[in-house]
């Protein structure tokens, strides 16, 4: 291992690193897109965008989820390296049985205020029924949601990850042979979706718990081994709340965005919910790019290895930002048939067409900010790390929103976030900046 970090090219080592978390990341969005494309089959504009209200509750599920999955194996495998081996089998029973427990919660609390939840999703008369019949399943199915999280990281803390990958590729491929079934053969609309969603996710957990009860020697299942410090506990939430902050600004961004477009008509709320799951593809890509790149910047980082650190950060802009300026270019050209392919609605196409070249055209500032993010972390540095992430879809776009929509109406509120990225990349180069290394 030690040869690849330190010996091997950095193009060769930069893409042994993350093309494995781009394809995990490309599983991701095949479940983002296969949802959206099913539902959207209905051709009903106010059952489209009553799912994509209540979509963000995936995304935040997820963010919950990464707090153990995320947290838990990065404590688990500095502990594996200095072969504190009962300690780091302790840590993931610790993540294995909290994120069930975080999961019945959200599901209890999702269940008691669901109406306001639903209020602050953006339903309205039109689309209320939908959106409620969405929410109340996956309200029901968030503990399999948020826990498969935990196994599909910690799994890969022993060299498991084609185990993980086969997991999560088969409640993959399982959600979109339900969908359709769900959807249309068994008339479940909206509930339908979220339904498949779940039960493909049961079924990937499954996996998840064979492989980690009987093909892992180091991770453990057991109730019994759960104990661990006080220290070991704030460890995993000091690194798993920050990474988790990028997915759930994604879904405030996502609520927000919808209700402002609902005073538009729910054609609008559903022509932006495929336009986001379509920028999703360009998303993803350089997701798993920046963040398989990391290791290696902390690697270099640590050693003081200069030379290699910036050239690998050199790299690692250079793959993110030109993979990201073609798949715009590609994008803005074929906008309209991408949105055709998931509905057939003239309006939905004429928007959703002008909203995907708006979301579009700021994703090469959306990839280097997140280079820049991914670098501060492997380099250690939270504050800057934590307010990168809080303010591409949370602080800054909620400013950005809330002043452009009063002076330019709707096309101010298609505008908001690439104006959002704009003024983050701007705040990404001053703080990298000020904590940039000096070897």
């Amino acid at each position: 291992m030690n040869e690849l970090f330190e010996h091997t090219s950095i193009k060769k080592a930069y893409f042994t690193l993350a093309m494995p978390v781009v394809l995990s990341m490309a599983v991701t969005m095949i479940y983002n897109m296969v949802d959206t494309f099913f539902v959207a089959q209905t051709q009903n504009a106010n059952l489209v965008a009553g799912v994509s209200q209540g979509a963000p509750l995936f995304t935040m599920m997820i963010a919950l989820g990464d707090i153990f999955g995320l947290g838990g194996s990065s404590v688990i495998s500095r502990l594996f390296g200095e072969k504190k081996y009962k300690l780091g089998r302790y840590v993931s029973g610790y993540c294995f049985y909290s994120s069930i427990l975080c999961g019945i919660l959200v599901t209890i609390v999702m269940l008691i205020f669901q109406t306001p939840f639903l209020h602050l999703l953006g339903a309205s008369e039109s689309t209320w029924k939908y959106a409620r019949e969405y929410y109340l399943v996956m309200a029901w199915g968030a503990t399999f949601v948020i826990f498969g999280l935990t196994p599909t990281n910690i799994l890969r803390t022993e060299g498991l990850a084609v185990e993980s990958m086969i997991a999560s590729m088969t409640g993959t491929i399982i959600n979109i042979f339900l969908n359709p079934i769900f959807i249309f053969t068994c008339g479940l609309g909206a509930a339908g979706s979220a339904l498949a969603t779940v039960t493909s996710t049961v079924i990937g957990d499954v996996l998840m718990i064979y492989y980690t009860h009987y093909k892992s020697k180091k991770l453990t299942t057991s109730i019994r081994e759960t104990k661990i410090s006080k220290k070991l506990q704030l460890e995993i939430y000091a690194i798993g709340i920050p990474a988790s902050i990028t997915n759930l600004m994604a879904t405030f961004a996502t609520a927000m965005t919808n209700r402002y477009l609902i005073a538009y008509g729910a054609t609008s709320v559903a022509a932006m919910g495929i336009a986001l799951k379509i920028s999703l593809i360009t998303t993803m890509i350089f997701v798993g790019l920046a963040f398989g790149a990391q290791p290696l910047i902390g690697y270099t980082y640590g050693a003081k290895d200069k030379k290699r650190f910036w050239e690998t950060i050199r790299f690692d802009l250079t793959v993110v930002a030109g993979f990201s300026i073609c798949s715009t270019i590609l994008i803005m050209i074929f906008a309209p048939e991408l949105i055709r392919l998931f509905m057939h609605d003239a309006t939905v196409i004429k928007e959703g067409t002008i909203m995907i070249r708006w979301l579009s055209s700021s994703a090469t500032f959306a990839g280097i900010i997140l280079v820049f993010t991914t670098t501060f972390q492997s380099m250690g540095k939270a504050v800057p790390a934590f307010l990168l992430s809080f303010c591409r879809q949370g602080l800054v776009f909620s400013v950005v929103i809330m002043a452009l929509h009063p002076l330019f109406g709707y096309t101010g509120i298609l505008a908001a976030q690439p104006v959002a990225d704009l003024v983050t990349l701007i705040i990404s180069l001053i703080l990298f900046r000020i904590y940039k290394p000096k070897f």
